[in-house]
């Protein structure tokens, strides 16, 4: 077991068993999302949340996950959102409008809604980075996007 999970698993104050969590992944830099999102899904399980209970939305890109966390949020049997994405620097400032937008997009979405909605997007100067933070030496940020709204729900 991840050793992020362990000091949680078995003492959350909320029946994870009756709730329901959206995941919201962007497909583009799926060779990053992908094991994010296996990361999130994971650790909901062995948190104690039921497969059946674990929706993933797929969309384009980091741009649309607020949009479709949103979506997701506003649904009442939804009880938190994880948003997964990786924005990695290139050479124009494309990266920091899309890292400015997805970040107020997905913060506002959880003020709107009420509910937790996790930004599990990387934000990486290159792609071993990336890697690094989905499964690979700096453990997953999918998994640790999960522990969030887990805490969240618990407050």
């Amino acid at each position: 077991m991840p050793g992020i999970l362990k000091s949680v698993t078995g003492k959350s104050k909320v029946n994870l068993a009756k709730k329901k969590f959206s995941i919201v992944v962007a497909e583009w830099n799926e060779e990053i999302t992908e094991p994010l999102f296996q990361g999130a899904y994971n650790a909901l399980v062995q948190l104690g949340v039921k497969k059946q209970h674990i929706i993933r939305k797929n969309v384009p890109g980091s741009f649309e996950l607020p949009l479709a966390a949103q979506w997701e949020a506003e649904k009442k049997d939804v009880a938190a959102v994880i948003c997964l994405g990786c924005v990695i620097q290139g050479d124009t400032p494309h990266f920091d409008y899309v890292c400015q937008g997805v970040t107020y997009g997905i913060m506002k979405v959880s003020l709107k809604t009420n509910k937790p909605v996790a930004f599990g997007v990387l934000t990486t100067l290159n792609k071993q980075q990336a890697i690094d933070r989905a499964g690979g030496k700096l453990g997953n940020k999918g998994e640790e996007a999960a522990l969030t709204v887990v805490k969240m729900l618990e407050k």
